[in-house]
């Protein structure tokens, strides 16, 4: 099965990318299309909400970690929620977590939305 990218902006600035599927070595170019047109818009948050991502390889760790660069090249952040067990563990493994902020439902992602707008305003 391909991998299909949902994505929606869920507050101006603000887009939530959807993998669904597994992001591997045959699939890992449909997201980073989706990262690329996503980026062209220089979004202050891009938010990837791993729910239905059963699988990831490390073409699709490359594309995750190209958009985080991109991101802090513009000021942006990079944030996932949501994690399947074995895609935290392969973040676990690749010590990525420290650097990625990681959330466990939308409610706790809009908490932390809310104070790092609070902080800027």
């Amino acid at each position: 099965m391909p991998l299909k990218v949902k994505s929606i902006e869920n507050r101006p600035g603000v887009v939530i990318l959807s993998p669904i599927g597994s992001i591997n070595a045959a699939t890992y170019n449909i997201l980073e299309a989706k990262v690329d047109e996503i980026l062209k818009k220089i979004p202050d948050v891009i938010i990837f909400d791993m729910e239905f991502t059963d699988y990831i390889s490390s073409t699709g760790i490359r594309v995750l970690l190209k958009t985080k660069k991109a991101m802090k090249a513009t000021n942006g952040r990079v944030v996932f929620m949501k994690l399947q067990p074995q895609i935290k563990k392969v973040f676990d493994i690749l010590k990525a977590i420290p650097t990625l902020a990681v959330f466990a439902n939308t409610q706790e992602l809009d908490q932390y939305l809310d104070s790092m707008q609070k902080k800027v305003r």
